[in-house]
């Protein structure tokens, strides 16, 4: 394997706080060293004019559409909530500041 695609595991997992043994080091360097190599391999072929594809299989009616429909009543939206006040939920505070 060429030096220029070897990727540094043990840099990286200390990036990520992950501690890794000698083992699990040198398992992942291959894997991710093997998975550049297939990289490289794609490089070779030409793609000019080939359009992205967004999945690899077709889908069809994936989506419905946007369109508006019957909403709750107010009321009937905070009948079953725990805590509501002034037709809204009230929810415990979960972010003491914004600064």
């Amino acid at each position: 394997m060429e030096t220029e695609n070897l990727i540094d595991v043990a840099y990286i997992a200390g990036l990520a706080k992950i501690e890794l043994s000698a083992e699990e080091t040198e398992r992942f360097s291959r894997d991710l060293n093997q998975v550049l190599g297939y990289v490289k391999q794609l490089e070779k072929w030409d793609v000019e004019g080939v359009e992205p594809m967004y999945h690899p299989l077709p889908t069809y009616d994936a989506l419905r559409a946007d369109v508006p429909g019957t909403s709750l009543e107010n009321a009937a939206a905070v009948a079953n909530a725990p805590q509501a006040q002034e037709g809204q939920f009230r929810v415990p505070k979960v972010v003491e500041s914004a600064h």
